[in-house]
């Protein structure tokens, strides 16, 4: 089999899966080890027996609704690449909204919470790219956590995880900044997923019955843990808008903003402890 023969291949048998031919040729340069660009300067190579083996098993996966990146193992995020596993969620082009907000605030030295961490995205691109930060990353899952600490050595960087239930087991305080994107599907949303979402972890998407859970419960408890002046930041599904802002407000949170993402849809809300 060469490669072109193998995307061929690949794209028939998965017609009926979204971004098929993307999805193949990503893959095809996955079982390669090879950059995609290879791809079309050697579209008449013959793969190995190893290779063609390997890459017909992962057409199979991706058949049965595996993501792209749980085959791969590995996710790009704000130009930076990150394990992932079925441990955690996979990272999401929408979430880097999240990280560029907290990068206009954050100020060198500044003591950063990321609740909710998963695969420590956002905790680990945070530290990257503020100077001298403090960061911590939470998360209940240690199954995540595991990941998060894998990521957090492949990128050099220094975040501190912790493992608790939200703000349990959290000894620190003074954060500048409290950042979160919470499991926020609620349970009638969680019926309409598509199914290779289904495969990531429910612990990661159901945020209660009406999606907003964990909004209330950081919002209630991060004032004791932020300085005076510090800001709670939240990524949110686009049509939670208003209730995030109206618990925000609830809470005594002040200059209250959204942020809309690429497609123009509400992604970021953004409050201050006065």
């Amino acid at each position: 089999m060469t490669i072109d023969e193998g995307i061929r291949f690949g794209n028939e048998k998965l017609k009926n899966i979204e971004d098929s031919f993307t999805k193949v040729k990503l893959l095809m340069a996955y079982c390669i080890n090879e950059d995609k660009s290879f791809l079309i300067t050697h579209n008449n190579q013959e793969l190995t027996r190893k290779q063609e083996n390997v890459f017909l098993e992962c057409i199979e996966k991706l058949k049965n609704n595996t993501p792209l990146q749980y085959i791969t193992g590995f996710q790009d995020f704000y130009g930076m690449k990150f394990m992932v596993n079925e441990n955690v969620l996979i990272p999401r082009f929408d979430t880097e909204i999240l990280v560029q907000e907290v990068l206009k605030i954050a100020q060198k030295d500044s003591k950063i919470l990321d609740m909710c961490t998963g695969s420590g995205i956002l905790a680990i691109t945070i530290n990257k790219y503020v100077e001298n930060s403090i960061v911590y990353g939470i998360d209940i899952s240690n199954g995540a956590l595991e990941v998060a600490r894998e990521n957090n050595k492949m990128n050099k960087t220094n975040v501190n995880f912790i493992q608790s239930n939200l703000f349990e087991n959290l000894n620190e305080n003074d954060f500048n900044i409290i950042v979160s994107n919470p499991p926020y599907i609620s349970k009638n949303e969680m019926n309409t997923l598509s199914l290779d979402v289904k495969k990531e972890p429910e612990l990661a998407l159901f945020g209660g019955e009406d999606g907003l859970d964990f909004y209330r419960k950081i919002s209630r408890d991060a004032k004791k843990y932020l300085k005076n002046n510090g800001y709670i930041c939240f990524e949110i599904g686009y049509m939670q808008k208003e209730d995030v802002v109206n618990i925000l407000k609830k809470e005594n949170y002040t200059q209250i903003k959204c942020i809309k993402d690429f497609n123009n849809l509400d992604r970021v809300v953004i409050g201050k402890k006065e």
